[in-house]
């Protein structure tokens, strides 16, 4: 089945790129290229995947995320500068999926859509939707969660993240191995991706986010979900 792209640049040479790759890959594609045309777009008509730049003029790339995050779990790939941590983090902050820092390859791009793609048909089929650790409850099914019984929003990619970790509680982690599970690929870019997940998951479920219970990190080796 042919899936829908809806990209949003506002540099016309890297629209026109990422369409021509991305419609040589498959896919059928909607490029625009202002904040407020995105938000109406997406609204309008289902996609399978957006790829968004941060830097658009009117609303912004973080806005337009921050907006579409609260009414859908399409998956969200945003278009950062390379140099610039803040925006990887408020893009991830207002539920983006993951980001592609400027100049990216192509091939970078395709395969971190298919990962997407893959890793929503296997959610489709996850064969045990609902987890508990704790006092931390995951419904993957209803992409829902709670800590101690009061509902927390999380990202598709940070309850993703928890459902693996709480599939071995205790168990650590790498971060390599985290990202590999979020993308379902060897292909991973930026590691550190993971290490802002977590910043941001401990935001959510901890009760002092600056000395995390629950998430806990094993220094040297990556990250561990424990039951408190």
């Amino acid at each position: 089945m042919t899936t829908r792209v809806l990209v949003v640049e506002d540099e016309p040479a890297l629209a026109d790129a990422l369409a021509y790759a991305l419609r040589g890959d498959g896919h059928e594609v909607e490029s625009v290229d202002h904040g407020e045309h995105a938000l109406a777009v997406a609204r309008e008509r289902p996609f399978d995947v957006l790829v968004l730049d941060v830097g658009l003029p009117g609303v912004s790339g973080i806005e337009v995320c921050r907006q579409l995050r609260s009414e859908s779990a399409v998956p969200i790939l945003m278009l950062t500068a390379r140099d610039s941590e803040a925006e990887r983090v408020l893009g991830l902050e207002a539920g983006a999926d993951d980001y592609l820092g400027k100049p990216f390859s192509m091939t970078e791009l395709l395969a971190r859509i298919r990962a997407v793609l893959r890793r929503r048909r296997l959610d489709a089929v996850e064969a045990h939707p609902s987890r508990e650790v704790g006092g931390l409850q995951l419904d993957l099914e209803r992409y829902e969660a709670a800590v101690d019984g009061e509902p927390v929003q999380l990202t598709p990619s940070e309850l993703k993240l928890l459902a693996f970790l709480a599939r071995e509680p205790g168990r650590v982690y790498s971060r390599r191995a985290i990202m590999q599970h979020l993308w379902e690929s060897e292909f991973i870019g930026d590691e550190r991706a993971a290490d802002l997940h977590v910043s941001n998951i401990r935001r959510k479920i901890e009760r002092e986010p600056a000395r995390p219970e629950r998430l806990v990190t094993v220094r040297g080796a990556g990250y561990k979900l424990v039951a408190v």
